[in-house]
Formats: structure tokens, C-alpha cells, sequence
């Protein structure tokens, strides 16, 4: 598995430069949605309990290992803004280094703005999603 194209700091501006352009809400959660339409698919045999994340409001399964020095994490959520943030952290974090995951900083969440525009339980579910996405790579180191 090669290398992704850009760094993480790289896909993290370009997220930012995509929100700053779609200057009305509606249109960030609608680039949010795209992201979410365009996750790979799910397999139906690790939509089992012991990969369903605890504190999402909807249901999210989210499995990671470690292929050639890189995290591969999959994950699917059964609501699409939700799918879409899952988008978002995987085209931050999937396929890095554990020591590329571990060095990026998830305050990119904040600046996007995210924090102030999910309901709390949305919220808490994506910062659950990055805790066990920092907790895997930090497994590894």
C-alpha cells in the first residue's frame, strides 16, 4: 500500500480551503454528505457489536489494523452526515503512519468549525471516532 499523495497538514488545508469556499452551511453539510457517499464499502460481516462505536448517537462501526507501517481504518455509519465525518477523518488519517496519525493534531475539527455546527451528540460520536483513531495508532508506536 503506497503512501496518500498529500500529507495530513495537506489534506487538512485542503478541507479548509473546500469549507471557507462553501461559505453557507447547508453547502458544507452537502460537501460533508459527498464525503460520506464516497466511503469505501463496509463488509457486512464486521457490522458486528464488538466494532460499533460507544457515544455516536447513530450506529458507526469502525475497524483499524495495521498493514506495511500503515493504519488502515474502515468505518460506516447508517446517517449520512455522519458517513460524511467519517469521510473527513479518514481522508485525514487513513493509511498514515502511526506516528503521522499521533503527530496530527484533530484541533483541524475545531477550525472547520464542526464543533459549533453538530448537535452534542454528534459531536461527542466524532470525538469518540478520533480518540480510538489516536488510541490505534498509538497502540502501535
Amino acid at each position: 500500500m503506497s503512501a496518500p499523495s498529500n500529507t495530513a497538514a495537506e489534506t487538512i488545508q485542503d478541507l479548509k480551503d473546500a469549507f471557507l469556499f462553501l461559505e453557507e452551511w447547508t453547502d458544507r453539510y452537502g460537501y460533508l454528505i459527498d464525503l460520506g457517499k464516497k466511503l469505501p464499502a463496509f463488509p457486512e460481516e464486521l457490522r458486528v457489536d464488538e466494532n460499533l462505536m460507544e457515544g455516536c448517537q447513530s450506529q458507526v462501526w469502525l475497524v483499524s489494523h495495521l498493514k506495511e507501517g500503515r493504519l488502515q481504518i474502515l468505518a460506516i455509519s447508517d446517517a449520512m452526515i455522519v458517513s460524511g465525518l467519517i469521510g473527513l477523518l479518514l481522508a485525514v488519517y487513513h493509511n498514515r503512519t502511526p506516528q503521522e496519525i499521533v503527530d496530527t493534531d484533530p484541533a483541524f475539527l475545531q477550525e472547520l468549525g464542526l464543533n459549533q455546527h453538530l448537535s452534542p451528540s454528534r459531536s461527542n460520536g466524532l470525538h469518540s471516532m478520533v480518540k480510538h483513531i489516536m488510541a490505534a495508532a498509538q497502540s502501535y508506536l
